[in-house]
């Protein structure tokens, strides 16, 4: 009898614990009007066909997950991976992140950007943060923090 009841214990702990490891984001949600006309690039939803999804760090892909998982809903990305090109024409720095696989533009239809921004500060993943106003996404990067930073560093009207 208390071989059965061990056995069924180890089961029940195993379980539990694989359970913890399963990202929030798994069950967010991508219902409604915003999701409708989006395209789905490897697992997150872009704005355009311009919009390389491919090209992400596993730490931003983690990153991307957990904003996800906060907030109950997809991101839609605005930017992803750049080649020297793109980043170009899209105006971004010589050795932006873009370019390194390492950073992402994008929003989550029905949140304020406000509380994006919040949730980015407060988020230790988060290495650069971008917000632009006007605009409806922010940007993140998973760049290492500098020494002694608590918060991303920020830039753009943050």
């Amino acid at each position: 009898m208390f071989p059965a009841l061990r056995s069924l214990a180890a089961i029940v702990a195993c379980t539990v614990s694989l359970a913890a490891c399963v990202p929030m984001a798994m069950f967010a949600s991508s219902s409604g009007a915003s999701y409708a006309n989006k395209r789905s690039d490897w697992g997150t939803y872009v704005s355009s066909r311009d919009v390389n999804a491919l090209c992400l760090s596993p730490k931003l892909r983690f990153l991307v997950w957990e904003f996800e998982g906060h907030f109950g809903r997809k991101v839609i990305m605005n930017s992803g991976y750049r080649d020297g090109n793109h980043n170009a024409q899209a105006g971004g720095a010589d050795n932006s992140y873009h370019t390194r696989c390492m950073a992402a533009d994008f929003y989550i239809p029905g949140v304020d950007k406000r509380d994006l921004i919040l949730f980015a500060m407060r988020t230790e993943a988060v290495g650069g943060l971008g917000c632009y106003p006007g605009r409806d996404f922010i940007h993140v990067d998973v760049r290492d923090r500098p020494r002694g930073y608590n918060r991303p560093v920020t830039f753009s009207g943050c």
